[in-house]
Formats: structure tokens, C-alpha cells, sequence
């Protein structure tokens, strides 16, 4: 029985526009079930532009009110009927296996605590982005950006929570018996970084995790870790910057292969190998960020996302959902207490 996802039809800056040709790109291509949840005058409009959309699993589930990114986080207490809530409504009673939005992240994160409730043994739910690297498996980083502020034993439990998803989503990287799973910091000697990271270090090494301790920021791409374990401030502006970066090197190559006659004739003649270049360094290629540690399948994506984001984060809320990640993250903490001490998580 193919999956049924609720995907927040208003969330993004374009909305409903993406979130309309995402849901029909994930409907035609891995056979999802997107519930679309918003408007239903304005969703329908933008649908009837699609004709093929018809014959796709694709529903109108109405919902008269939009939290905006302007919008304070107390906003979800008085807009009771916003797309965002009715959406994770679906999602706990079992009407969707997930949700998706690409709205105002701190509203969707507070919601999901909120509708949701959090796995056994979480204190806070954390945001998991997907990182390239050189030899092509991916590394997970998180938090980046649902904990500003964290204590140790919240980068503790984002640890066990990332060696689990990492597990369940990609396996083990070829050569390794299990993910490596390192805390991100300004230098790998277990005396460096603040007194937060200095902490942590001590909890993480403790845990029958392949921890390898102390990674720094060229680690997120060299493939040396798996899981990337930060406080969600540095672990945010890791993210930001990643992007920007990927950005600027995807432009300055595009503008040099147009600088000569001879370039453009090399460019033509490598298409398929920059094809894959871009689509490598493309961040829509991820599908956006999994909230770890709520009860259910919640994918955040950014506001400026395009169609093919949309696509992607309605396969990983799929996928999230068939591998039953949150029982695993709920086994996995329940069956580290006795080695870490009960007070621990």
C-alpha cells in the first residue's frame, strides 16, 4: 500500500505553485499519496493547471487559516485550523505516515512538539540536514537549528538519534561496520572547543557508538564521519554556509565555461559530467530536514523551495515513514540507559 503523505500546500514563498508540481513529480514518479493541505479554492486553481493531475493520487484537504513566516510561534495556539497544524493533525491520527511544509520553521517545530509529542527519552526533537561528500555517501549533520541553546546531554541524545537515522536511511558506508559519528568543534585534541562540546565529549565517548571524537568543518565533506553532532547555532550556520558556498561555485563555474568560445564547446562536450556535478552540490536533492525525536514523520524544507524539493521531501517523509526511524530512535535510546545511567537521557 503506497504511502500517504500531507504536504502544508501553503507553506512556502511561492505557495501554492511548488508545492502543487512537487506533490504531482512525487505522485507520478515513486506512486505517494500527497494529501495537499491549505485552501481549497486556491489549491484547486493551481491544480486545474495541471491536467494530468486528475488521474494522480492527489487530495484537497481544506484548511481556512496560514501561519506565515512572520508569524510569532504563539501564532499556533490562536490559528487552531492553519495548514500546519491540520496537516500534523493527519499525520497523528494516522490519516498521513507524514507531513511536510516548507513554512515558518520555528512554527512547524513548535507545532510538531506540540500535536506530535516527543519520543520517550527525547528532551528536545532536532533538525538533521544531509551533507555531499567526496566519496559520494552522504553525512548527516545535526542539530541545525531546532536547539539554539543545548546542554550536553541534548547533543547526547542527538548522537544516538543521528547513528540511528543514518542507519536506517543509508545503510553503512562501504568499508566501515557502523556510521562514525563525531561532535563538531574547532579542533580534534578532546581538550578543544567551549565548555558545551568539552562536556558532550565526555557523554559521547561513553556511548557504544562508534564515536570518533572531535570533527572540524572540513569533516562535513571529506567523508571521514557520518553523523555531525552540533548545537543547533553552529550547526545552522554550518548549513547557511554550505550553501552559499555550493551557490557560489555552481555560478563562478557557470559563468567560466561561458568565458570563451573554446570553454563552451569543453562545456558542451562534458554536459552529463557537470549535469551530475550540479546535481550533487544541489541541496533540492535532499528532500529537506527530518525533525528527529517527535512521535511521527515530520519534514521541514526551506520557504524558498522549487518543485523538485518538494518532490524529494515528500519520498524522505516516505521513506521515514516505511523504515519506522521513530521506533528505532525510541529502541535505541530506551536500550542506553542502563549503559549510560538512567539520568543520562
Amino acid at each position: 500500500m503506497p504511502s500517504v503523505i500531507a504536504l502544508d500546500a501553503m507553506g512556502s514563498d511561492r505557495a501554492p505553485k511548488p508545492e502543487v508540481e512537487g506533490a504531482i513529480l512525487a505522485a507520478r514518479q515513486y506512486g505517494v499519496r500527497v494529501l495537499l493541505v491549505g485552501s481549497e479554492t486556491t489549491i484547486k486553481m493551481e491544480l486545474d493547471r495541471h491536467g494530468a493531475a486528475r488521474r494522480l493520487p492527489i487530495e484537497i484537504v481544506h484548511a481556512s487559516e496560514v501561519i506565515t513566516m512572520d508569524d510569532k510561534v504563539e501564532a499556533i495556539r490562536a490559528k487552531r485550523d492553519s495548514s500546519m497544524r491540520v496537516g500534523l493533525r493527519l499525520a497523528r491520527e494516522g490519516q498521513a505516515s507524514g507531513f511536510v511544509t516548507a513554512g515558518n520553521t520555528g512554527a512547524a517545530m513548535a507545532t510538531a512538539k506540540v500535536v506530535l509529542g516527543a519520543v520517550p527519552g527525547v528532551d528536545r526533537p532536532a533538525l538533521v540536514a544531509v551533507f555531499p561528500t567526496a566519496p559520494g555517501t552522504p553525512a548527516i549533520l545535526l542539530d541545525v537549528g531546532a536547539n539554539v541553546d543545548c546542554k550536553p546531554q541534548n547533543l547526547e541524545q542527538f548522537a544516538v538519534m543521528g547513528d540511528v537515522y543514518f542507519r536506517a536511511m543509508f545503510g553503512k558506508r562501504p568499508g566501515t561496520t557502523e556510521p562514525r559519528v563525531g561532535l563538531l568543534s574547532i579542533g580534534e585534541e578532546e581538550t578543544k572547543g567551549n565548555e558545551l562540546t568539552r562536556e558532550a565529549f565526555q557523554l559521547l565517548k561513553q556511548l557504544p557508538l562508534n564515536f570518533v571524537g572531535n570533527v572540524e568543518g572540513r569533516d562535513l565533506y571529506n567523508g571521514n564521519v557520518d553523523v555531525i553532532v552540533a548545537d543547533g547555532f553552529v550547526g545552522n550556520v554550518a548549513l547557511k554556509i554550505s550553501e552559499g558556498v555550493a551557490n557560489l561555485v555552481r555560478t563562478a563555474l557557470k559563468e567560466s565555461l561561458k568565458a570563451t568560445i573554446t570553454r563552451q564547446v569543453g562545456a558542451l562536450l562534458s554536459r552529463s559530467a557537470f549535469t551530475d556535478f550540479k546535481k550533487r552540490l544541489d541541496h533540492t536533492e535532499y528532500g529537506g530536514a527530518p525533525l528527529l525525536g517527535v512521535k511521527g514523520v515530520c519534514i521541514i524544507t526551506h520557504g524558498s523551495s522549487n518543485a523538485n524539493a518538494m518532490k524529494n521531501a515528500v519520498r524522505v517523509a516516505a521513506e521515514f515513514a516505511e523504515r519506522g526511524v521513530n521506533q528505532l530512535i525510541e529502541n535505541g535510546l530506551a536500550a542506553l540507559r542502563p549503559a549510560v545511567g538512567v539520568g543520562t537521557l
